[in-house]
């Protein structure tokens, strides 16, 4: 079945330290975005277990539980389900995977980027992937990313190049001063970037959360391809349905032809 219209639910929330809980938390935000109606459903960066526990365990002891049960309730509520894992690495760190599964999809991205900035190294626990990974929902080509990917206008270029109309960003954003304040400009910039429907659900910190570790900063969005802000969470557990209209990226390519009138640049 091809569509011009999807609804979508990006689900913002606090992830468990416990990925037992973290599991039927996630199966929970499901099972809220199938009662409103939604047919493809973001959960944040990280939702198997946050950062600043220990992910080599979850994704060694309970990855697998998580993902049975992620495609099981996509499965029951016949919608798309994109969610933040780990999965164990060859060399002895894990993979920040995103798994997508329902309705006879199965597709795994691996994170590209790692976050090893703002004094936080990523890379010393999670190892990086290296291919773009898109799937297709109702006809709709949808590209995925997680987090950091969006500070790297590179990767959303090349899915949008590639057939992406929407583009989904897991997120588990790390605070600081001006970290939010620059969220909302990536977001709305890799939008324009790629001409794409860009969706993004972050993590927000549990009460009392005080750790450095990225626990998120909410204002999960969803954003037109010409930047746009369609609609936007805000700081606390929200459930964010939204309704995107995948013609407007065809009429966005038509009128902004970025994606086309990129010349091969020359290194001096």
């Amino acid at each position: 079945m091809s569509t011009s219209t999807l609804t979508v639910a990006l689900a913002q929330y606090a992830v468990d330290e416990d990925p037992a809980r973290a599991t039927e938390r996630a199966v929970r935000a499901l099972d809220e975005a199938a009662a409103a109606g939604a047919r493809l459903v973001v959960l944040p960066e990280a939702a198997l277990a946050p950062f600043g526990t220990d992910l080599a365990a979850a994704a060694r002891d309970h990855a697998r539980a998580f993902d049975e049960a992620i495609t099981a309730s996509a499965e029951r509520h016949e919608l798309v389900a994109v969610a933040g894992s780990f999965t164990r690495a060859a060399d002895g760190r894990v993979h920040n995977t995103v798994i997508v599964r329902g309705r006879d999809l199965r597709a795994d991205y691996r994170k590209i980027h790692l976050y090893d900035a703002f004094g936080a190294r990523e890379s010393e626990t999670i190892a990086p992937g290296a291919e773009l990974v898109s799937i297709d929902v109702d006809g709709i080509r949808v590209g995925l990313a997680t987090c950091y990917d969006i500070r790297f206008p590179e990767q959303f270029v090349a899915l949008a190049r590639a057939g992406a109309q929407v583009i989904v960003v897991p997120m588990a954003w790390g605070a600081g001063e001006g970290k939010a304040d620059q969220l909302r400009v990536l977001q709305r910039a890799r939008a324009l970037d790629s001409t794409s429907l860009l969706l993004a659900a972050d993590q927000v910190p549990a009460p009392g959360w005080s750790g450095k570790a990225a626990r998120g900063v909410g204002g999960s969005v969803a954003v037109s391809p010409l930047g746009a802000v369609i609609a936007a969470a805000g700081e606390d557990e929200e459930l964010l349905l939204v309704e995107v209209d995948v013609g407007a990226v065809a009429e966005a390519r038509s009128t902004l032809p970025v994606l086309t009138d990129r010349p091969e640049l020359q290194t001096p």
